[in-house]
């Protein structure tokens, strides 16, 4: 055989995202629908547009500030409002079947690493999905974000959750699977070689 194949690097763990990497990420729509319910909650019947779309993805604390400001809201009513329709959502659409795991990802029960799970969902999503699949036994350890406004500091590109994930496995090397730009930039801020993995959506 040729001696200079290159050679796989050896990890302690192997770690993945969760939305667009083990199941179906949530459908824009869905989101959407799950905001204007907050809104709703709150007393904000006709929100506007851009302020949906503010409260779904690239959410930071200064820009829920001035999304809440600009109908005198306090920004951890709605935020809370927010983060419990949008849970709610999630799991009425793994329940209605309209979001499910990835063909590909019993190869994770194949691996001999440690594995985890590292997301900016909720964490109690991630729960949910894990007891709702039966993929349990597949990790060993799994984080998502708490639904508080203090977690959107936390999240992505942040490897605040990456690193708590390798202190609770002992890891010292590791590889994170991810489908986005702010995976890959968060497993190199927490040392870690990173998978950019291209589903339809990406």
């Amino acid at each position: 055989p040729a001696t200079d194949a290159p050679r796989m690097p050896s990890y302690d763990a192997v770690l993945f995202d969760n939305d667009g990497v083990l199941v179906d990420p949530p459908a824009d729509e869905t989101k959407i629908a799950a905001v204007r319910d907050a809104f709703r909650e709150v007393g904000v019947e006709t929100p506007r547009e851009s302020h949906l779309v503010n409260l779904t993805e690239g959410v930071s604390v200064d820009l829920l500030h001035d999304v809440a400001g600009a109908y005198d809201l306090d920004p951890t009513e709605l935020w809370d409002a927010r983060e419990r329709h949008d849970e709610r959502s999630q799991f009425e659409q793994f329940e209605a079947g309209a979001r499910t795991t990835y063909d590909d990802v019993g190869a994770v029960t194949d691996l001999s690493h440690p594995c985890g799970i590292v997301s900016s969902n909720h964490h109690t999503t991630v729960t949910f999905i894990l007891d709702y699949f039966e993929l349990d036994g597949a990790f060993d350890t799994y984080y998502g974000r708490e639904m508080t406004v203090e977690s959107l500091t936390l999240k992505k590109p942040n490897p605040h959750y990456l690193e708590q994930a390798l202190d609770d496995l002992d890891a010292e090397t590791g590889l994170y699977i991810g489908d986005s730009e702010h995976d890959v930039v968060a497993a190199h801020r927490a040392g870690l070689d990173s998978v950019f993995l291209r589903r339809e959506h990406n």
